[in-house]
């Protein structure tokens, strides 16, 4: 709903309070005066939730439980992350074949994820739909697909985890109970199939009329020798001036060179990587780590359009995918990219002799990283010699990108002024499309939109 006001020729207000196809609660703040962008924030007004704070005094077992439920879309990512890290602690690396396992659970979470955000909550924007119910009328093919193939990552999740969302099969130094290869074959099957689907949907969304548009920001993500990374790696910058182009450092680091700070309107931290500001998740990995992507994938990239991703040694910034309204092509090559990864894993499948590796009680501090769907997550403990936890930090993509996004916000939609007036309607609209680039996950909910105008009064 938009609330009349004194229309002025100086200064407007737009507030958009509950953002709509995103993943929690979260509200757009525009300052506008003489034409120039002087404010642009992204709100979260989740209440604060405190896991940090209810994770102290806990075992060293508990925590890969207790943060899967932070979020129900990426419950995985948490739970990998936080094994990472605890057995980092402990001095503990899994046997090979349960490590392959946590990849296949992670590439179902990639799967369902990015699936969800391409057909559901990105694409109505492209195609001219308010939402997936709207767009369903005239795509139902597109938007069968999207649903077969979530329920393919659904069923790799489910396998694997013991169900689909929050999974309780997974357990410091591997699983609970590994499953045999009869019981992945199923499993193959479906993924054969989500595969078609998966080379359908990158040329669906290649077909999308893409704005001109550039992230500045520096590029953050996980690098692993010889693999696309997803549950492990080091982090890697790609900057957008200056020298070196690229440069990591060790995962233990992390914090000296992540920090993150309160800010007034948001319950969620905001962080600056060596006080600049970076975006992590799918434009990032693709522009670190894209030249690792299998032959197909990168196939699928090339028809898309997409650039042919830089190699590690000298990337040039200038070489990169760095336009936001692209990470949905970006999505799709790698719904792709998980589908054949899955697949490859299950078919070199040698049940492992153990479902897990002891993991001994810690007196140490933990590091451990991760590619969630929306970008890098990081955990830190820090234990006792009872193994209780004292200390932790949990870094999420969408707290990295919220300074991204909110420059993002001020440069499209001064571009947009530039080119001439724009309609309350279409400025509102402009600001959740640039938002919804990113795809932050902010708690798992969605809302209908209200939009709120307000006009600073003025001469006429």
């Amino acid at each position: 709903m938009t609330e009349p006001a004194a229309r002025s020729t100086t200064s407007r207000v737009v507030r958009v309070p509950a953002l709509a196809r995103v993943e929690g609660e979260t509200a757009l703040h525009l300052r506008i005066r003489e034409d120039t962008v002087t404010e642009a924030r992204l709100s979260i007004y989740e209440p604060p939730r405190f896991f940090e704070a209810f994770l102290r005094g806990r075992a060293h077992p508990e925590p890969v439980d207790i943060t899967s439920r932070i979020c129900g879309i990426c419950p995985v990512a948490y739970q990998i992350t936080a094994c990472r890290a605890i057995e980092d602690a402990c001095g503990v690396v899994v046997d090979d074949r349960v490590a392959a396992l946590r990849r296949l659970l992670y590439c179902g979470e990639w799967i369902e994820s990015q699936t969800l955000h391409v057909h559901l909550l990105h694409a109505p924007d492209f195609l001219g739909h308010d939402d997936v119910v709207s767009m369903a009328r005239t795509h139902p093919s597109c938007v069968e697909r999207g649903l077969r193939l979530k329920q393919a990552g659904n069923a790799i999740v489910e396998q694997l985890g013991g169900r689909a969302i929050h999974p309780v099969n997974v357990r410091l130094g591997g699983f609970h109970r590994t499953p045999s290869r009869a019981e992945l074959r199923p499993l193959a099957e479906r993924l054969r199939v989500a595969l078609d689907d998966a080379w359908e949907t990158v040329r669906w969304v290649a077909g999308f009329e893409f704005p001109d548009a550039r992230c500045e920001a520096d590029l953050f993500a996980l690098a692993e020798p010889g693999t696309y990374a997803i549950e492990s790696g080091v982090p890697t910058v790609l900057v957008s001036a200056g020298t070196p182009a690229r440069r990591s450092f060790p995962l233990r680091d992390f914090e000296d060179h992540v920090v993150e700070e309160q800010v007034r309107h948001s319950t969620a931290l905001h962080s600056r990587l060596d006080g600049r500001t970076h975006l992590t998740g799918s434009l990032a990995r693709y522009a670190i780590s894209g030249h690792l992507l299998s032959p197909l994938a990168l196939q699928a990239a090339r028809e898309a359009g997409l650039s042919d991703p830089p190699p590690a040694s000298g990337a040039v910034p200038g070489e990169v995918c760095r336009n936001p309204y692209r990470s949905i092509v970006i999505r799709a090559v790698e719904i792709l990219y998980a589908v054949e990864e899955a697949l490859r894993i299950i078919d070199a499948y040698d049940p492992p002799a153990q479902p897990h590796t002891d993991v001994p009680t810690p007196a140490a501090v933990g590091h451990g990283a991760t590619e969630a769907p929306r970008g890098l997550l990081y955990h830190r403990y820090v234990f006792d010699e009872d193994g209780l936890v004292t200390d932790v930090s949990l870094v999420p993509p969408t707290a990295q990108n919220q300074g991204a996004i909110e420059e993002d916000l001020r440069v499209h939609v001064q571009a947009a002024l530039a080119r001439g007036t724009m309609s309350d309607a279409d400025l509102a609209h402009l600001c959740e499309r640039t938002v919804r680039n990113h795809d932050p996950c902010i708690s798992c909910s969605a809302h209908f939109l209200d939009v709120n105008l307000e006009r600073e009064a003025g001469s006429a």
